[in-house]
């Protein structure tokens, strides 16, 4: 196999010519020597033989450079290289599907859309026509695009890696007109990959955040993280809650076309109702649930988890948009609950520490309610058939009660009260998502130190074993670490427009995308890698 060469984005006919132009070779007759040709594919003529001799017919032989791996972002992870002519799209050309591979239309009629071909459906291929098959026994996500005799071949052993090929097939053609003979064996390195966004904060638009899945689906990207409920607002049509929706809202007719998208896309949407804390938006609407201290002073955004009536209007909601939202995930949140940031919880809010011990005996304290708390909404997402996320300072050290192995830990922080290594995390058996606030938080402002990430530190510094600040945790963690996600917060909602947020995002994210799908130290520098991503995108 030939590993991913390094080249600089293509000039034009430049790099076309150098991938795939012919190039002549003439025959020798009689033992003359033969003339440079006269142009691409073109021979030269050669020397004549004296008239009483007559030369033989010239039987030029078209011979082929050794191709190189297509220029693509994220780039393929192996290419076996040929000689050959490569393939290009033509009028005669289209897109198939194998027999018993009917499912690949969707794929099928895309692909062809976007290469200006026809999609000719579930019929044997002919010259010049791209197929799709399902079929082999490579990873989840995994594909094998084969070029040779003027066709492409696309196989996996599921409809994403499929998907997948196609995304490089369009990036090759995008980039230099063509893709070169030969074959790209390709999957990526980690399962989750994505783009978290905050539509609490800032509301984003159904159209806007459809222009983003397709975004990400050109990039491979494959989980689109979406935070719906916070402080600010609840920006999604509630028919349990109505009381506690935003003015500005996707309505679930929306939220149905950019889950319809998203599944043509492969791409799985995570909802969010982050609880304990964060609940601002839901509170104002339920002020009897409010987290309040022995002074009865309230806490912004903390529901009272010692009434039993907070647990069930918050599984209410679960319940509902588990029911909305078809992927296997749901983000159940657990950050930031006040009630553990004073130095005194029990001595604060007894009742929560009266709640605790009634609940788990008389050595728990608040964390362990908390603690609690969080397993009882991963167990309500479960019975919904979701896998639950929680953000990973909603995990404690020590205590009686401790949180569920099967949760997702999405790792952002090491700054909280308590702050845990993310090797702790991993050396518990847990299963890991990185979500780095060093690298790959985009929060509007910049409040609180934070600064814009740029997609060149991410690409010359970030790996998803950087979990937290600039240090890898050990690689023998690495196959507990799922993946990872780019996340933008919208902190200070105003600081930016919709359109400078999707510009301002547009490198990390397509840096991070180039890491989640091979995390090994990348061949070209930041600048071809840009460069690259302008061209073929």
């Amino acid at each position: 196999m030939m590993r991913y060469a390094i080249r600089r984005p293509h000039a034009g006919p430049t790099l076309l010519a150098a991938a795939v132009a012919l190039v002549t070779v003439t025959s020798c007759s009689d033992g003359a020597s033969s003339g440079p040709t006269s142009g691409a594919g073109t021979p030269s003529q050669v020397t004549s033989a004296p008239a009483s001799t007559p030369p033989p017919s010239p039987t030029p032989t078209r011979t082929y450079p050794l191709s190189s791996a297509p220029l693509t972002v994220p780039a393929v992870r192996a290419h076996e290289a040929a000689r050959g002519p490569g393939w290009r799209p033509t009028p005669q050309a289209g897109v198939v599907v194998a027999a018993g591979s009917e499912g690949l239309a969707d794929e099928g009629r895309l692909l062809a859309g976007e290469l200006k071909i026809a999609y000719r459906g579930a019929v044997p291929a002919r010259a010049g026509d791209v197929e799709l098959a399902l079929g082999g026994k490579g990873a989840p996500e995994s594909y094998t695009l084969t070029t040779r005799d003027g066709r492409v071949r696309i196989t996996g052993p599921d409809q994403a890696g499929v998907f997948y090929g196609t995304r490089t097939l369009k990036q090759s053609v995008n980039g230099s007109g063509a893709m070169p003979e030969g074959t790209v064996t390709d999957a990526p390195a980690k399962p989750q990959r994505g783009l978290n966004l905050d539509i609490a904060r800032k509301f984003f638009t159904a159209e806007w955040i459809e222009a983003r899945l397709r975004e990400m689906a050109d990039l491979k990207l494959n989980q689109f993280g979406l935070h719906f409920s916070d402080d600010q607002g609840f920006r999604i049509e509630s028919d349990t809650h109505p009381e506690i929706v935003s003015a500005q809202h996707l309505t679930k007719a929306e939220v149905r076309r950019i889950l319809a998208l998203a599944q043509t896309l492969h791409i799985t949407v995570v909802p969010e109702i982050d609880s304990p804390g964060h609940l601002g938006a839901v509170l104002r609407a339920h002020p009897d649930l409010q987290l309040r201290n022995v002074q009865g002073v309230p806490r912004q955004g903390a529901i009272d988890i010692s009434n039993p009536a907070s647990a069930r209007l918050v599984d209410e909601l679960l319940r509902e948009y588990a029911g909305l939202f078809p992927g296997g995930w749901f983000h159940v949140g657990a950050d930031e609950y006040q009630a553990l940031t004073v130095p005194s919880p029990a001595a604060s809010y007894p009742q929560l520490a009266t709640a605790a011990r009634q609940k788990y005996g008389p050595q728990a304290g608040v964390q362990d309610l908390a603690e609690g708390w969080l397993n009882d909404r991963a167990a309500v997402v479960r019975s919904e058939d979701k896998t639950a996320k929680a953000w990973n300072d909603g995990f404690f050290r020590g205590g009686v009660v401790q949180a569920d192995k099967d949760i997702e830990v999405e790792y952002w922080t090491g700054k909280e009260i308590g702050a845990r290594p993310p090797a702790e995390y991993l050396a518990e058996g847990r299963k890991v998502v990185n979500l780095n606030d060093e690298f790959l938080y985009y929060v509007l402002g910049e409040p609180n130190q934070f600064t814009y990430p740029t997609g060149r530190r991410i690409y010359e510094q970030w790996t998803p074993r950087v979990l937290r600040g600039t240090t890898p945790v050990p690689a023998r963690y690495d196959a507990q670490i799922l993946g990872g996600r780019f996340a933008v917060w919208c902190d200070l909602s105003q600081a930016q427009t919709q359109a400078q947020v999707a510009e301002g995002i547009r490198m990390p994210l397509t840096a991070t995308a180039q890491k989640l799908w091979d995390a090994r130290t990348p061949t070209m520098t930041w600048e071809q890698f840009r460069a690259l991503a302008a061209d073929v995108r």
